[in-house]
Order: C-alpha cells, then sequence, then structure tokens
C-alpha cells in the first residue's frame, strides 16, 4: 500500500503554516527560542477573492496563488517548506484496534484492510496514512490505529497551490487535527489544565460555525451551524446601504455610525451566543453529559468586542477569546495588539507552524 498521505510523519523543518480558508490565507512562522521556548517570528493574513474557495475546495486556482503569492512576499521569509490542511470535512477518520505488537508491514495490511470497509471510494483513488495513537482502552495486548484518508484530487489541489508559488508542501494535516493543537497550548489557562472538563470549542468563520466539545483532548461531540461573521457584513450593507467591500472595511476598522452598536453589532452578538446556546443543548441531549465548564471562541469573528461577555452572559459558562500565542515569546518585528486581535483566526496555521517541533 502506498502510504503517500504524510498527515503525521512530518518531514524535517523549517517550515511554516499556511491555512488556506474561504475568506483568506494565513500564514504563520514560528522559530526554536531556546531553553524549551517558542517565538512567534512572523504571520500575515492575505484576504482571498471572493468565492476563490467554497466549502474548503479551491474553486479559483489563479486567485489562490496569487494571494499566496503575495501572502508569502509580505511574510518576508525564506523559508518555503509549508505545512498545509485539508478541511475536515474532506478528510475520512476511523479509530481502530489491532493487536500490540505488529510490525510496521503487518499494520499496513491491517490497514488497508479495515480501510476497504471504510472508505466509500477505490483505494487508488485516495491518499491514505494511519498513526498508532496509543494502548486500547480495552488493555495492552491491543493498540489504538487512527486511519485518515482524503480523495487525491482534495490533496494535489492544495499541493498544486503550493508549487504554483514556488512553495514546497511536506506535511498535509487536517484542520481540526491543527486546532487541536492549537488548543494543547491553550488549556493550560483552564484549571487543572483542563482535564475532566467539558470545553466547547466555537470556530465562527464567514460563513459557517463548527462547535467541537473536547473532552480530555478527545472530541466528544461535534456540529456545524449555518452562521458567520458575513451575517454581520449583510446587516451593514443592509442598515448603511453599504457594498459588500464597504461594509467590509467598515467593519474593520471602525468609522460606523453611532447607532450601530446598538442596532447592529448587539444583536448580531445576541443571535451569535443564541446559536451557541443552541449547539450546547443539542450537545447536552445527544451525549451523557449535562454540563460545560468552558467555552473558547476562536475564528475570524470571535474578535467582535464584548462577544466573548454576551456569550457568557447568556450561556452563563465562562468564555475565552482564543490566544494560541499567549505563552511565546513574540518577535520584535510583529505588533502584539495586532497578533493578539488576529490570534483567534490563526488557530489552525499556528497548529500547523508547530508541525516544526515534531520529534
Amino acid at each position: 500500500m502506498e502510504l503517500n498521505f504524510d498527515i503525521f510523519k512530518p518531514k524535517a523543518p523549517p517550515l511554516f503554516g499556511m491555512d488556506i480558508s474561504s475568506s483568506s490565507v494565513k500564514m504563520v512562522e514560528m522559530v526554536d527560542a531556546g531553553k524549551g521556548s517558542i517565538r512567534v517570528e512572523r504571520y500575515v493574513i492575505e484576504p482571498l477573492a471572493k468565492d476563490a474557495v467554497l466549502d474548503g475546495n479551491i474553486a479559483n486556482l489563479e486567485a489562490v496563488v496569487e494571494a499566496v503569492t503575495r501572502g508569502w512576499k509580505k511574510l518576508a521569509t525564506r523559508t518555503k517548506n509549508v505545512a498545509m490542511a485539508l478541511p475536515t470535512a474532506a478528510v475520512i477518520t476511523k479509530k481502530i484496534i489491532v493487536p500490540a505488537g505488529l510490525r510496521e508491514e503487518e499494520l499496513e495490511i491491517q490497514v488497508e484492510a479495515e480501510a476497504n470497509q471504510y472508505i466509500p471510494f477505490a483505494l487508488e483513488e485516495v491518499n491514505l496514512d494511519f498513526q498508532v495513537v496509543g494502548p486500547s482502552p480495552s488493555g495492552p495486548e491491543e493498540v489504538e490505529i487512527l486511519i485518515a484518508a482524503s480523495r487525491k484530487e482534495k490533496v494535489e489541489d492544495r499541493v498544486a497551490v503550493a508549487e504554483a508559488a514556488g512553495l514546497k508542501a511536506i506535511c498535509m494535516d487536517v484542520e481540526s487535527y491543527a486546532t487541536q493543537t492549537s488548543f494543547d497550548l491553550i488549556k493550560r489557562q483552564f484549571p487543572n489544565d483542563g482535564a475532566e472538563q467539558n470545553i466547547v470549542l466555537v470556530d465562527i468563520g464567514a460563513n459557517v460555525m463548527n462547535i467541537t466539545v473536547l473532552r480530555n483532548d478527545q472530541s466528544v461531540y461535534t456540529r456545524e451551524q449555518a452562521f458567520g461573521g458575513s451575517q454581520l457584513t449583510q446587516d451593514i450593507m443592509r442598515q448603511y446601504g453599504m457594498s459588500q467591500e464597504e461594509a467590509e472595511a467598515a467593519k474593520r476598522s471602525g468609522g460606523l455610525p453611532e447607532n450601530f452598536e446598538s442596532e447592529v453589532l448587539r444583536p448580531f452578538m445576541e443571535n451569535a451566543a443564541l446559536e451557541i446556546q443552541r449547539a450546547m443543548q443539542f450537545f447536552f441531549t445527544s451525549t451523557p453529559y449535562n454540563s460545560v465548564e468552558h467555552i473558547l471562541l476562536t475564528g475570524g469573528t470571535a474578535v467582535v468586542p464584548g462577544l466573548d461577555d454576551v456569550v457568557s452572559t447568556r450561556t452563563q459558562v465562562n468564555t475565552v477569546v482564543a490566544n494560541p500565542f499567549a505563552n511565546m515569546a513574540i518577535s520584535p518585528r510583529i505588533q502584539l495588539a495586532r497578533l493578539v486581535a488576529d490570534a483567534p483566526s490563526l488557530m489552525i496555521a499556528c497548529g500547523l507552524a508547530m508541525r516544526r517541533f515534531d520529534p
């Protein structure tokens, strides 16, 4: 079996993380600052043309390549190796249990047999990889294996973008795993590092809100809801007769009429909080759990001032805006205030950049 989908086995560094979302290309580069600490060296967020990426698929290769090329120039790094990620929906993952002590070749045979059962495509049409997670819950004589598979064209599209921009994709991760890598940096803010607690990750993108509930580093619930930051843009367009470009610019820079906060922003935040509360109700009714200890807001919309307070008030749950860089050294070339504002939207790019430090 050709294990050419290198999700879990990164090559030698250096590299930087590159996240291609529906609205922008985000790049983050980190370096070893010595004594076990990491420094954020540089980052950039480069806007994407509308509809260049649709539902995680690259719809306009040329537009995405142009944005990546511009972003890399602004990043001003010599590094050309990148870690990229596939949308979670484009990857089929499955945990299997196999006897402990199998050799690599025997594992590959087992993985191929299991993949044949679970993947609805011919194996020659997919990139496939696996990783040993650890001992099986049932006992040390078995181990748990995570299988990941994606259609080859999904991987090839992203590799093609990197190559056309003069970069080299040396690691292909999955967005949800990259986010979890960043979450591992944040959970130290919670009591007891978040152990035995239900933590809701709310990723509010342009069009979609992704809800993931983590417990002891394992995802116990996921849900996707049609709500995002573009809703606020639409509200601004309607209220003030602006074009989409004008509304986006005004949303970022301020400069909106006095009634913006009370008549547009506040209702939007209340709606966002209501969506999160609704997702939590679904979580309670479809799992054995009936409590949530923390809510972590991520994604570009998480930086809306006061959103964390509105969510906390409605849900009665401690709500934090994500900043995976909080305990890192910061390069003097980076404006700290801007990095803090951008941090929630850099979760995936940060997680990818962390692949540089994998053993």
